[in-house]
């Protein structure tokens, strides 16, 4: 299942789909050479085949928000239950659809930035999957960065797209600006884990949830963050402080700059803790200091909760 980004998830989480939780359609892409402002000129530009630029901020007929923890609840204990059951996921949200997500992106879809981006019409897992293109950036660059972590772990953007088509199929799918912001948040996840620091171990999962809801307000992220972090305090040895680990991303995603809300490719070149600089992006210092902690104990942070759960 999901070969392409060839994960291994612990019962939690690969989290890494949680980022992409409001996601209800896929863009369709092809490529073009025409080079948007501030790109170096040896990268092309991907973009999309769909016109955003005279698309409504929210559709009339898009539901508004609506709180039903129970439910939320509910559908969390399936996918503690079943850890292939992914579409567990997108129902958590959909039972926690607050108002402030929206005011979020309704304030930067609102930017010159963002309409740019929109008039643009790029397309960033073709970019980000280009990693020929990624390696002629200076070494020690943000994009010489991502192209290590996702060969690394065996990841792709295209993947990310593709693990939502399933869902995408069974809901009603909006033409809005809000489609739009929902597929930079899915496309840009995985740079929020080489910016900020946080690994794909459950722990770093569930604090860059936790930096993500500070950062776009998504009661799902919280929600998923401190109810796996009860699940994590659990089975971690006594006095691990998993619950500071989760404050401190929160603190610090309210502290950094929105990173969904820059231009990625602007960022690309620099070296990557220019970028952190630049953003305001502060050292997970008790999330690290944790997995020391389990090295030294001989526990795999990777493995120590699925196992747990398992037993």
């Amino acid at each position: 299942m999901h070969s392409d980004r060839h994960r291994r998830r612990t019962v939690f989480f690969d989290l890494k789909y949680l980022h992409n939780l409001l996601i209800n359609t896929i863009v369709s892409n092809d490529a073009s050479t025409k080079n948007c402002i501030n790109r170096p000129e040896f990268i092309p530009a991907y973009k999309a085949k769909s016109n955003m630029t005279d698309l409504p901020l929210i559709h009339p007929d898009r539901p508004g928000a609506r709180l039903r923890p129970v439910k939320a609840f509910q559908h969390f204990r399936k996918l503690v239950a079943d850890k292939e059951d992914t579409e567990q996921v997108f129902h958590v949200t959909n039972y926690l659809r607050g108002k402030r997500y929206v005011k979020e992106a309704g304030a930067f879809l609102k930017t010159p930035l963002a309409k740019r981006l929109r008039e643009s019409g790029e397309y960033l897992p073709n970019l980000l999957d280009d990693h020929d293109v990624l390696r002629k950036m200076p070494a020690g660059s943000l994009a010489h960065a991502y192209a290590d972590f996702m060969e690394r772990e065996g990841l792709s953007a295209a993947g990310l797209v593709a693990e939502q088509k399933s869902f995408a199929a069974k809901v009603t799918q909006y033409d809005d600006q809000l489609e739009w912001y929902n597929n930079r948040m899915r496309d840009t996840h995985d740079m929020f884990h080489i910016i900020t620091g946080y690994g794909r171990d459950p722990l770093g999962e569930l604090a860059l949830l936790a930096f993500s809801y500070a950062q776009n307000k998504s009661l799902g992220f919280l929600f998923i963050a401190w109810l796996g972090a009860f699940e994590e305090r659990r089975v971690a040895p006594k006095d691990t402080p998993i619950f500071r680990a989760i404050r401190e991303g929160q603190r610090h995603g309210k502290l950094a700059q929105k990173i969904g809300h820059q231009d990625i490719v602007e960022l690309l070149p620099l070296p990557l803790e220019d970028v952190r600089a630049k953003l305001g992006i502060n050292s997970p210092d008790t999330y690290q200091a944790i997995l020391k902690s389990y090295d030294e104990a001989g526990l795999d942070a990777n493995h120590l909760l699925g196992e747990a759960l398992a037993a």
